[in-house]
C-alpha cells in the first residue's frame, strides 16, 4: 500500500513537472514574436511591338505588390523578329505568325516554368497594320488570326493580339517617357521606398515611325477637343494627355509618297491604290500655345539619323550644317538626287564615314540626306517648334530601357493585373527560440519518465495480483 502511494506521488510530481514546462514552452511561443514580411515574388508581361517595319518582343517584370495598384516596372529582354513588320505578310499570313517563333522560344527560356502560365502576353500593331486594314480587312483580319494561333501555342498567359490606335500609340509613348524621366514615382534615398515627385513638370512625347508620327503631351490649356485627349490612372494620379496620331507621314510612308509624286512629275500616268498616296500633299499639324513642357523625340527607323544628325545640337541652322557636312555634299535639298527617286547614293566618302564611325546601316544610306531633311520639316514647320528647339531632346533609350509605346502599354496593364498577397513568416529571436526547445524537450523527457514508471514500477501483492 505504501509503495502504491509513492508510486502515485512520483507520477503526480512528474506530471505536475510536465505540465508546468508545458505551459512555459506555450507562453513562450504566445509571446516576443516578431512577424517578416517575406520579398514579392516577381511577375513577368510581355508586349510585342508590331511596327510597320519590323516586330520586336519587350519582356518586362515587377514585384508583385506594386505600388498604388501599378507596378514599378523593368524592362527585361528584347528580342528583335526577323524580317519586316507583320502588316507585310498580308499574302501569307502564316508566315506572320511562323516569324515570332524564335522570339517567343527565347521568353520560354527566360521566364521561370511555374510562372510562365500566369505571365500575360499582348500583341500590339501599329500603322502598318492600320494601313492594311484600310486596304483590305480581310487580310489584315488573317494576319492577326495568324500570329494569335502561334503564340497561344506556347505556355503563357495570351491577352489578345489587336491593331493599336494613333492615339493609344501616342498616349502609351508618353507614359513610357514620363515613367523613365521619373515624372511619376521615384525612389526615396536610402529607405529604397517610392514617392511621387511633387510638382515636377511632364515631358512631351514624339514618336517618327515608319508609317505614322505621334505628339502627346500634358496640356497647358483646356483643349478645345476632348475626343484627342486620353485619360490613364497611374500610381494613384489621373493624368489627362493630348495626343495625335498622323497616319501616312511617317518616315517610310513619306519616302514612298514622294517617289509616287517625282514620277508624276516626270510624266508618269502607273496608278497607285495605296490609301497614303490619296490624303493629299501638305502636312499641317497646328498645336497653337497648347504646349510648354520639354520633348523626347524618338525615332524608330530612323534612329541612326536622329543620333549622328540632331543629338547634342540647340538650333536648328547646326543640324542643317550637319546634313550637308556629313553627307560631304554642298546642299541637301528635297529634290529627286536625295534619295527619293531609289537611285542615288551618297559619295563614297560619306558612305565610309557614315558606316565606320557611326555604324549606319547600308539600307539607311540611300534615304539618309532625304530623311533627315524630313524630320527637320516635321519639327519645324509641322510641330512649329522654331524658337523652342533646345527643348527637344532625342533619345532611344533611358537607363537601358527603350522608348516606345510598350512600356507604357504594360505599365497600364498591371492596373488590371492582381497584386499578389504578402507572405509573412512569424519567428521569435534565436535565445527565446532556444529556451522554448529546451522545455519542449524537457517536457517529453518527463512524459517518457511517466511511461517508464507505470510500466516498470508495477510491485505485486502476496497473492500474486497486480
Amino acid at each position: 500500500m505504501k509503495m502504491s502511494m509513492v508510486k502515485q506521488a512520483a507520477v503526480a510530481v512528474v506530471v505536475v513537472a510536465m505540465g508546468c514546462m508545458g505551459v512555459i514552452a506555450l507562453i513562450l511561443t504566445l509571446v516576443h514574436h516578431h512577424s517578416v514580411d517575406l520579398p514579392h515574388r516577381m511577375q513577368y508581361g510581355m508586349v510585342f511591338d508590331a511596327g510597320s517595319t519590323h516586330t520586336s518582343l519587350y519582356m518586362y517584370r515587377w514585384p508583385g505588390n506594386k505600388e498604388n495598384n501599378t507596378g514599378v516596372v523593368s524592362q527585361m529582354l528584347v528580342c528583335d523578329v526577323d524580317g519586316n513588320g507583320i502588316s507585310s505578310y498580308a499574302q501569307d499570313p502564316p508566315a506572320a505568325g511562323l516569324s515570332l517563333r524564335k522570339c517567343l522560344d527565347s521568353a520560354l527560356a527566360f521566364v521561370p516554368a511555374n510562372q510562365q502560365r500566369a505571365t500575360p502576353v499582348y500583341l500590339g500593331a501599329t500603322a502598318g497594320m492600320r494601313l492594311l486594314q484600310l486596304q483590305n480587312q480581310t487580310q489584315s483580319d488573317q494576319v492577326l488570326e495568324q500570329v494569335t494561333k502561334v503564340i497561344q501555342g506556347y505556355p503563357f498567359d495570351f491577352r489578345g493580339a489587336r491593331i493599336l490606335s494613333g492615339m493609344e500609340e501616342g498616349a502609351y509613348g508618353w507614359i513610357t517617357t514620363n515613367y523613365l524621366q521619373e515624372g511619376f514615382i521615384k525612389q526615396h534615398g536610402f529607405e529604397g521606398g517610392w514617392v511621387h515627385p511633387n510638382g515636377r513638370k511632364t515631358w512631351g512625347a514624339l514618336d517618327m515611325g515608319g508609317s505614322s508620327t505621334q505628339i502627346a503631351f500634358t496640356p497647358s490649356q483646356p483643349v478645345r477637343d476632348p475626343a484627342s485627349t486620353l485619360g490613364s490612372k497611374l500610381y494613384g494620379y489621373q493624368y489627362e494627355v493630348y495626343t495625335h496620331s498622323y497616319l501616312c507621314y511617317g518616315k517610310e510612308q513619306t519616302m514612298r509618297q514622294l517617289q509616287v509624286h517625282l514620277l508624276k512629275m516626270s510624266g508618269s500616268t502607273r496608278p497607285v491604290n495605296h490609301p497614303c498616296y490619296h490624303l493629299g500633299d501638305n502636312l499641317t499639324l497646328t498645336l497653337g500655345d497648347l504646349y510648354d513642357s520639354p520633348c523626347v523625340a524618338k525615332s524608330v527607323t530612323f534612329n541612326p539619323a536622329s543620333v549622328v544628325t540632331f543629338t547634342g545640337t540647340s538650333e536648328p541652322l547646326q543640324c542643317l550644317n550637319q546634313i550637308k557636312n556629313i553627307m560631304n555634299l554642298s546642299a541637301c535639298s528635297l529634290a529627286p538626287d536625295c534619295g527619293f527617286n531609289g537611285v542615288y547614293q551618297p559619295p563614297v566618302s560619306g558612305n565610309f564615314f557614315l558606316k565606320k564611325q557611326y555604324s549606319v546601316k547600308d539600307k539607311y544610306l540611300r534615304d539618309y540626306c532625304a530623311s533627315a531633311n524630313y524630320i527637320m520639316t516635321v519639327l519645324l514647320d509641322g510641330y512649329k517648334f522654331n524658337q523652342t528647339w533646345g527643348n527637344i531632346y532625342f533619345q532611344r533609350q533611358v537607363a537601358d530601357t527603350d522608348i516606345g509605346w510598350t512600356l507604357g502599354y504594360m505599365l497600364n496593364l498591371t492596373n488590371l493585373i492582381p497584386s499578389e498577397l504578402p507572405l509573412v513568416v512569424t519567428g521569435v529571436e534565436r535565445g527565446q527560440w532556444a529556451a522554448e526547445v529546451f522545455f519542449i524537450v524537457f517536457a517529453v523527457f518527463l512524459s517518457l519518465m511517466v511511461l517508464v514508471l507505470l510500466w516498470l514500477w508495477n510491485p505485486q501483492d502476496g497473492r500474486g495480483n497486480k
